[in-house]
């Protein structure tokens, strides 16, 4: 019954050995992942994310140009942020706070319009197209 006597009055005199969180809260290690965050301006909804990311938590929508995440179901890897194209995911170094309530990410974004002068020809490209001599036809 005793046994125990001497380790706990030695635990009650010496310094705490944990924190008191969430009243003190540790500075997140040097290139800690933390929340996933997206600058829905710059995403092209290429749907890549979507696919690399192991734990399938990340749903894309292209058409209604929707970006949506659990962060429940995140594993905080960094596939997706590595694959990305357009450099448009980050890695928080800070974690999120623990919360109740089962919370998605949900952006809304736009889609990006085409150049349309690329697509087109200019007049003097049509032109010069037409000229018999550069289609490799002989004129007769």
């Amino acid at each position: 019954m005793l046994f125990f006597t001497k380790t706990a009055l030695g635990n009650l005199l010496r310094k705490y050995s944990t924190r008191m969180y969430p009243h003190v809260v540790r500075e997140p290690f040097k290139d800690a992942r933390g929340e996933l965050y997206n600058e829905i301006d710059k995403c092209i909804f290429c749907m890549k994310c979507s696919k690399v990311c192991p734990s399938q938590c990340i749903t894309v929508d292209n058409k209604a140009a929707t970006w949506e995440c659990d962060p429940f179901a995140c594993v905080y890897c960094g596939v997706c942020v590595e694959n990305c194209p357009v450099s448009c995911l980050h890695m928080k170094p800070a974690y999120r706070k623990a919360v109740y309530d089962r919370e998605m990410i949900h952006m809304q974004g736009e889609l990006k319009k085409k150049k349309a002068a690329s697509a087109q020809k200019t007049a003097p490209e049509l032109a010069t197209a037409a000229n018999p001599d550069d289609l490799g036809e002989s004129p007769e």
